[in-house]
């Protein structure tokens, strides 16, 4: 018999549900940085065993959208709650019980198995972990809650333990060579991404959007083109950097972990282009990739 299912992994943002992800899935699929907000997208990364194919999906975290962009996000959060087997509700010990409590009641309201993972149990004690448990448990009565740190990879086993027991006996979903369901590409806008959160303060990491050109590929080496895309004059400015050296170290970095992620030679060239109030765009937003319905 073949276990086959959704393993969808929700929460507020900046709780560690990328790296958690990225520790389940045991590939680096999702960005992960100490920044709210990173994810932006519904990211899968499948795990295939001869008999099992779970599918993880990373989520943007749960927020009250302020533009277009974010209600694009939202709905990728929500989405994960309709086809999920086995649903990953992911807080920390920082986080009150009560933050986006809306989304909570809908997540309360499923019928699908529920793990309550409690992440960064590493920043707290015993006592106060006692008693978030217990006002957890009074919030979600129906979920199971294990305790973790998904840096440091504690209780990570018993999540997986539970994860292949709770999914249901189906033939796979996907082919069982495939990782994710996102293109090549993807991976590309997603790294260069992740390292303009690394490099750049405040608002730019969030006014970005990184779009590839081209994408040229033998059996040796990579060649790609990559435009990264502000949404003011000055923020082109600060992210080309003085002689620009800000926009050479996001290439180079960005090169070598393509290098370690396509296990190929990696040529690299970045552009800056201004495009007005992207994040507000229901074309530009569907250009690159976002779901507004």
């Amino acid at each position: 018999m073949h276990k086959a299912g959704f393993v969808n992994i929700v929460g507020n943002p900046n709780v560690g549900k990328s790296t958690l992800m990225n520790l389940l899935v045991g590939e680096r699929i999702s960005i992960a940085t100490f920044k709210a907000q990173t994810t932006r997208h519904r990211i899968m990364g499948i795990l295939n065993t001869d008999d099992m194919q779970i599918v993880f999906s990373d989520t943007p975290g749960v927020l009250k959208p302020n533009y277009k962009l974010q209600e694009s996000m939202l709905n990728f959060s929500e989405s994960a709650l309709v086809d999920a087997d086995v649903l990953l509700y992911v807080t920390d010990t920082v986080e009150k019980t009560d933050k986006n409590a809306e989304f909570l009641e809908k997540v309360r309201k499923l019928n699908v198995p529920v793990l309550l993972l409690i992440n960064k149990i590493d920043l707290t004690n015993q006592e106060d972990l006692v008693k978030l448990v217990e006002e957890w448990h009074e919030k979600l009565p129906d979920a199971e809650i294990i305790p973790i740190s998904a840096k440091a990879k504690f209780n990570a086993d018993v999540v997986m333990k539970r994860i292949k027991e709770l999914i249901p006996d189906s033939p796979p979903y996907f082919g069982k060579d495939q990782l994710t369901d996102k293109p090549a590409r993807f991976f590309v806008t997603e790294i260069i991404r992740e390292k303009i959160l690394l490099y750049y303060d405040k608002e730019i990491p969030y006014a970005v959007e990184v779009a590839v050109e081209q994408f040229k590929e033998d059996a040796k080496s990579i060649h790609i083109n990559a435009v990264i895309y502000v949404e003011r004059e000055s923020q082109k400015g600060i992210i080309i950097g003085h002689q620009g050296k800000a926009l050479k170290k996001v290439a180079t970095e960005a090169r070598k972990t393509l290098e370690h992620f396509f296990q190929k030679s990696i040529y690299l060239e970045t552009f800056v282009k201004v495009d007005k109030d992207w994040r507000s765009s229901d074309k530009e937003l569907k250009n690159f990739g976002y779901q507004l319905d």
